[in-house]
């Protein structure tokens, strides 16, 4: 178990994005370039249109959010297939994890 990093919410070092109220912490790095990551949206936050070329798996850990015309609050799971798009707007502060093979392309 010594190449498994563990981290919580509390333990995580969150880096800004370009989108204002928008941050990540990176849990583990993944082989095609992607990730897995905490994704916080502060009240209001919008996340712009981007597809995703390896597909998107998110946990909706706490809060209120819509992606891609779905609404997602806590519990919630939402699988994004190879190649769509979609946006996020945040109804409150939201918290997701984020499984993501390879990053996002902002439209």
């Amino acid at each position: 178990m010594s190449d498994v990093i563990q981290s919580g919410l509390a333990g995580s070092t969150w880096i800004s994005t370009e989108a204002p109220g928008i941050e990540y912490a990176v849990l583990r790095p993944q082989p095609e370039g992607g990730a897995t990551i905490f994704l916080r949206f502060a009240k209001g936050a919008h996340g712009a249109e981007h597809t995703h070329p390896g597909g998107e798996e998110l946990y909706v850990v706490a809060g209120d959010i819509t992606v891609g015309g779905k609404r997602l609050k806590a519990g919630d799971y939402l699988y994004t297939p190879p190649g769509m798009a979609h946006a996020a707007e945040a109804h409150e502060e939201t918290v997701m994890l984020v499984s993501l093979p390879k990053l996002p392309v902002f439209l």
